[in-house]
């Protein structure tokens, strides 16, 4: 098959969030499988940051923003780094060479209604330049919404892909591209076409209603998620949506690149290890964060880490409490956090920071390298997200033997398995889950890990060494996916031609 990805996001060139790691890895594990691949994202000023070749092309084309602007775009051209999967850029200055993807520290940018919608035209537009016969569309998240409403809607339009199978996947149902009524223009089409079953929600445009409504499957990131985002709780208003069509709903849990998240083969710590000795492995990766971050020296205190961002949904109204309580307590744990967002956060962490500076240390922004080495040295990881589409890191964690602390929801259901009698018996458990979704739940479940370290330390090295052992690679969930992609084509054939 030929499959295109349209997406805002890959590694190694622009990267807010799980977006990227996703369209960075799935085309290439995807080709691997045999299939033909290739990625269509904005040219962000960020890509010609990312160490990867980017080479202008000759190809350049005019996308009309409805009846009173022409826009024009060009082509730019580069590879993953693995896989020889081309990627191609949209040019346009005007729209996408900010500093920032999708705003700035004062918000999301005015005009990103008519930046999207410019994307998802040139996207389609640049497919008839490039000259693939494509089968597949994967469009990925808001920003790329419109693409199977736009197929859709005008076929003659687009008629080089009229005939492809579209797959919308949501990686967060939380950012959904809602804008006023009167950004519908920008689509080029005639306002007869803006009603309640493709764009029109609740009279305004809805860039993920619109993909969701007209996609020919949907996919979300984890099983789990998929069925919670059919519920009033978690579907953000758009669960009416996917109820009428909850048979084309399909979850498939994110990978990890096992190559890169290797704590055997990982340049990036500095003490590598695996699971025949990974206690003295853990031991002396944990004394190294402690000398970075002038934490008291202990090879026996536990060592509790956190990565990723600093929000709302990722429970820190729950872990801010409890982190509070062991410093002020002098309990004998150290934590490290490394993670940036809300501004409150921020300020109250740095606080702690500098009152308990050898008992917690604290890294504001993003360090690849430093990331890897807290999931090397922590014994806990914790992410008690009050939702959670899929997560990768509490994945990072399992691979590297330190035992997730989580909520029972989404992803992190899907992946981690909660320690008790049951699951210690039959081998199973990898992690703890709040039984309570407070700071005392939160507290609670640390306080039962801790227990079983402490007082036995057998079964607790049973739980490390069951999540070392797991395979949560991408070629498991490439594998998924072209199975999907197999049953698209096939209902699209089957339904006959648009």
């Amino acid at each position: 098959m030929n499959i295109v990805y349209l997406t805002t996001e890959a590694v190694p060139f622009a990267k807010t969030g799980g977006l990227a790691d996703v369209c960075g890895t799935l085309p290439w594990k995807v080709a691997e499988l045999g299939h033909r691949a290739a990625v269509i994202m904005p040219a962000f000023r960020s890509i010609h940051s990312s160490g990867i070749e980017v080479e202008t092309t000759d190809v350049s084309f005019a996308v009309p923003m409805s009846d009173r602007k022409l826009v024009g775009a060009r082509l730019l051209k580069s590879t993953l780094p693995y896989g020889d999967v081309p990627v191609w850029f949209i040019d346009q200055p005007q729209y996408f060479d900010r500093d920032g993807l999708y705003g700035d520290r004062s918000g999301d940018y005015a005009d990103n209604a008519e930046r999207f919608t410019f994307f998802c035209r040139a996207a389609l537009t640049a497919i008839a330049r490039i000259g693939w016969a494509v089968d597949v569309l994967h469009c990925n998240d808001w920003q790329t919404g419109l693409i199977p409403a736009l197929i859709k809607s005008a076929p003659n339009v687009f008629p080089w892909v009229r005939n492809a199978a579209t797959v919308m996947t949501i990686h967060n149902m939380a950012y959904q591209g809602q804008f006023p009524a009167s950004a519908f223009s920008w689509t080029g089409l005639d306002w007869s076409y803006f009603r309640h079953e493709s764009f029109e929600f609740y009279g305004n445009l809805n860039f993920l209603k619109a993909g969701l409504a007209t996609a020919d499957q949907i996919t979300t990131v984890s099983p789990r998620y998929a069925q919670e985002i059919q519920t009033p709780q978690h579907g953000c208003g758009l669960d009416g949506v996917l109820g009428s069509g909850h048979d084309h709903v399909t979850g498939i849990t994110n990978g990890i690149d096992p190559t890169i998240w290797d704590p055997a083969n990982d340049s990036k710590i500095e003490h590598p290890y695996d699971t025949t000795d990974w206690q003295s492995g853990k031991t002396a990766n944990k004394v190294s964060i402690q000398r970075r971050f002038d934490l008291k020296l202990s090879r026996e205190v536990p060592l509790i880490g956190l990565v990723g961002r600093l929000a709302e949904q990722k429970g820190w109204d729950l872990i801010l409490p409890v982190l509070r309580w062991h410093l002020e307590q002098g309990r004998p744990t150290q934590w490290v956090v490394l993670g940036s967002g809300d501004p409150r956060v921020e300020f109250e962490l740095s606080s702690l920071a500098k009152e308990f500076g050898d008992q917690f240390g604290l890294h504001v922004g993003f360090d690849e390298a430093l990331a890897h080495q807290i999931e090397a040295a922590s014994d806990l990881f914790l992410m008690p997200s009050h939702y959670e589409p899929c997560g990768l890191n509490q994945l990072y964690s399992l691979r590297y033997g330190a035992v997730p602390v989580v909520t029972e929801t989404g992803g992190l259901a899907d992946t981690v398995v909660d320690c008790n009698e049951e699951t210690l018996a039959d081998r199973t458990a990898t992690g703890f889950y709040l039984h309570e979704v407070s700071p005392v739940g939160l507290d609670d479940a640390i306080g039962r890990a801790l227990q079983l370290r402490y007082h036995d330390p057998k079964k607790w090295e049973q739980i490390v060494l069951t999540g070392m052992n797991q395979d949560w690679s991408w070629r498991k969930s490439a594998c998924q996916y072209v199975e999907l992609y197999d049953r698209a084509v096939s209902l699209k054939q089957g339904l006959g031609k648009v």
